[in-house]
This record gives structure tokens, C-alpha cells and sequence, in this order.
């Protein structure tokens, strides 16, 4: 009887050390174009989005938390279980916010010393102009919170240039890596609202000071824990691959495949309309649809799926599942090919409910589209 053990590349392999997880976190900020420290926390992106705002937020603070779709709603819970007054800006999902409505809440509300929000939505297909926002927030003095996961890849993030104090990424949508780990900027000024605030998350798996006080003071010399091997060597052979083919190209290749899917979509016909009203807050990670009258989003769904189930298509979340279909296009799906397999999928689903479509039209409008 063999008494060999059977192995597997990922088994095996040596502890990752401290200088190899500092080298990441370097990679990272290359590719956010930040000073600012970047810490990887040990866990998928909803770990820095609450502990950023834990770490900053309390009884004394006061945030203006822009609503454009679920993610900036989850935010503001947070931020009123941290004891912050909450000035929600609420827009409707299918537009963005404007740096006019930024500086108007500033003015009825004086006493606003942070801001949070979601530059891309990836679930209501909407984009905010984080350059003209943080224009706004920096001549308020306020701190300023970004969630950049979905953005990330598909378009520029630049938390230095746009004053943006605790910016959050993630690589599994744009970047097309592993979701297991994320990682925050933080300017000095975040730094000095954590250390100020006694109710900022210690000895905690949420804590952005622990990362600080054991890591980045020592010196990054030596890992406060085990990290997450095999995500971060994922998270690194991701950020290899965007450097070798170029940041400009990943992000022109998510704009192009949005371009394309709205330009398909309008030409297809069937009564499928863009969800967000006009391409200019239209997010490039993923398009979104409103389905006709008298159809079910969920359904066309899923009619769509039994043309091929791995199409990037899923109906939106909640009450927007009967209305709402969302086209993900990003990371490995941000190609013509599957754009256009979505669009004749689509085509099928509708004609299959009697309604009129022209897929190789659409299929025109989008090589068409694609630039």
C-alpha cells in the first residue's frame, strides 16, 4: 500500500511573511495613486466599511451620509449606532448626487464634520463625481468616507487628489480577485479622529488602531496575526496582472463594455429601458435595466439564465427584483463577448413573452458601442 501523501499548490506553502504583506499593501497604494497608509484587512469589504466608520464616528459627530442606492443606507445605521446625528441625503437610485447638493446641506447644516459615500453602486448601476464632491467636503473641513469597492478597476479612484480620508476597496468586482480580503486608505487626519475617539473598536477584529499600534508604528515588521495566505497571494497575482496590462486599459475596458451594454440594451427593443437616466451617472461596472411593464425582472432573469447560466444577469435586490435587471460587466466579464451574450440572452427572454426585440440589432449598437 502507498504510503504517499497526495499534495495540492495550495498546501503546503510557506508562512507569508512580513515583508511580503507590507509589498502588497505597497502595490495597492501604487494603484490608488495614495501617500496615505493602506491597510489589507483579513476579510471581505464589509470588514473596513464598518470599522472605518466605527473607528471616526460617535455621539459627537455629525454626518451627512448620501443615500444612492443600499450600501449608503447600511452606512447610516452604522453611523446612528455609533451615537452620530445622521443627515441622510437621500437621491433617487436612478441618478447620482451633485456637488450643488453637497454644498447645500453644508449650508443648512454647518455642524456636518463627516461625509460618507458610495462612489459606485453596483447594485442600482449608479456612479457619484467623487472629484467635485470632495472639492466641496475639503473647503467644509469635513472628513470624508469612500466606498470604493465597486469602483475600483472600472474607473479612477484617487482618495489623495480628491481629499477622500478613508477610502475602501475590494478586488473581487473590477479587479476580478479574491473577495476574502480588502483594504482602506487612511489620511492623518482619520488617524487622529480614531486616536480621539474613545469609542473607536480595540483589541477587535473591526479595529483599524490595533492595525496601526501593532503594525504600521512597528514598522510593519512583524504581522499582528496569521494573515489570509491564499487570498492574499490571490490579491497579489491580481494587482500583477492589472500593472502588467495597465490601469488605464482595465478601467477603458469597463467603460467600453458599459457603453456597449447600454447601446445594445436601447437598440434591442422589447421595452427594456437604462435604470439610470442618463449615461453620465451610469456606473462602468455594471449596467441596469428596467424591464417593461407587465414583466417581472426575476423572471426575465431567469428565462435568460436557461439560455446560459453563466451570464453575469441577476434581477435587483428587494422590491427592485420585479423591475430592475442588473448586466454585471466587470472583471473577467467586462469583454465584448460576453456583453453580447447577454444582450442575445435577453433578446431570447423577452421574445419568448411576445414582446418585439431586434437582437442583431442590438448586437450592432453594442460593437458599435464598444470604445
Amino acid at each position: 500500500m502507498s504510503t504517499a501523501v497526495s499534495t495540492h499548490p495550495f498546501l503546503g506553502l510557506a508562512p507569508l511573511s512580513a515583508a511580503r504583506f507590507a509589498s502588497i499593501e505597497d502595490r495597492v497604494a501604487r494603484l490608488l495613486r495614495t501617500t496615505q497608509d493602506v491597510v489589507i484587512m483579513q476579510g471581505e469589504a464589509l470588514l473596513p466599511l464598518e470599522g472605518a466608520i466605527r473607528a471616526t464616528a460617535g455621539p459627537g459627530t455629525t454626518a451627512l451620509n448620501v443615500v444612492t442606492g443600499p450600501y449608503g443606507q447600511t452606512f447610516g445605521d452604522w453611523l446612528r449606532d455609533c451615537g452620530a446625528t445622521v443627515i441622510d441625503l437621500a437621491v433617487p437610485f436612478h441618478t447620482a448626487v451633485t456637488a450643488g447638493q453637497i454644498h447645500e446641506a453644508f449650508a443648512a447644516h454647518p455642524e456636518i464634520d463627516f461625509v460618507s459615500l458610495v462612489h459606485a453602486e453596483a447594485a442600482t448601476g449608479n456612479t457619484n463625481p467623487v472629484a467635485e464632491i470632495g472639492e466641496a467636503v475639503r473647503a467644509h473641513g469635513a472628513l470624508f468616507y469612500l466606498d470604493a469597492v465597486a469602483s475600483i478597476g472600472a474607473e479612477p479612484v484617487l482618495p489623495d487628489a480628491w481629499g477622500v480620508d478613508l477610502c475602501v476597496i475590494g478586488a473581487q468586482k473590477a479587479m476580478g480577485g479574491p473577495a476574502g480580503v480588502s483594504a482602506v486608505s487612511v489620511s492623518e487626519r482619520a488617524w487622529a479622529r480614531m486616536a480621539a475617539n474613545p469609542r473607536a473598536p480595540r483589541s477587535s477584529y473591526l479595529s483599524l488602531l490595533d492595525w496601526k499600534q501593532r503594525w504600521i508604528d512597528g514598522g510593519r515588521t512583524a504581522l499582528p496575526h496569521a494573515p489570509a495566505q491564499l487570498e492574499m497571494l490571490a490579491l497579489e497575482a491580481c494587482v500583477e496582472r492589472i500593472e502588467a496590462v495597465g490601469l488605464e486599459a482595465v478601467t477603458a475596458r469597463h467603460a467600453a463594455a458599459a457603453a456597449a451594454t447600454r447601446a445594445g440594451a436601447l437598440a434591442l427593443g422589447g421595452g427594456l429601458e437604462p435604470y439610470v437616466h442618463d449615461a453620465a451617472d451610469a456606473a462602468p461596472v455594471a449596467t441596469t435595466l428596467r424591464v417593461p411593464s407587465g414583466t417581472v425582472a426575476a423572471e426575465l432573469v431567469a428565462r435568460a439564465l436557461a439560455v446560459d447560466p453563466a451570464l453575469p444577469l441577476a434581477a435587483g435586490g428587494g422590491a427592485l427584483a420585479k423591475e430592475m435587471i442588473r448586466v454585471n460587466h466587470y472583471g473577467p466579464d467586462a469583454t465584448r463577448g460576453v456583453v453580447r451574450a447577454g444582450l442575445t440572452a435577453l433578446g431570447t427572454a423577452l421574445a419568448e413573452q411576445g414582446l418585439p426585440v431586434d437582437v442583431q440589432g442590438a448586437l450592432r449598437a453594442a460593437d458599435n458601442g464598444w470604445r
